[in-house]
């Protein structure tokens, strides 16, 4: 299987930035996408950003498209996201996630999460 750890939460000021990490292992031939999500307390699970792990090509929710970019190490198996003029609005658990696509056994999987909690 695949195991996914993000890393670079935290608490940050509003208009400041951040960078979240998540890196895979495993069994990680055929990753087709990585990308991120986030929930806050009494929502549920959005959309935040993606990548295609072939072309690079990125997905980028409306939300924050203008502030966020999603990059990736293919190499190490590490997708990034960088958060810049961060709102109180973008406090939230972040959770990478990656889709495997193999004949047998391709699925999605999903980290434990990375808290970010932006204050005044």
């Amino acid at each position: 299987q695949v195991q996914l750890v993000e890393s670079g939460g935290g608490l940050v000021q509003a208009g400041g930035s951040l960078r979240l990490s998540c890196v895979a292992s495993g069994r990680t031939l055929g990753t087709y996408t990585m990308g991120w999500f986030r929930q806050a307390p009494g929502n549920e699970r959005k959309f935040v950003a993606a990548i295609s792990w072939s072309s690079g090509d990125t997905d980028v929710a409306d939300s924050v498209k203008d502030r966020f970019t999603i990059s990736s190490d293919n190499a190490q198996n590490m997708v990034y996201l960088q958060m810049n003029s961060l709102k109180s609005e973008d406090t939230a658990v972040y959770y990478c996630k990656t889709r495997i696509t193999r004949r047998f056994d391709g699925a999605d999987y999903w980290g434990k999460g990375t808290l970010v909690t932006v204050s005044p």
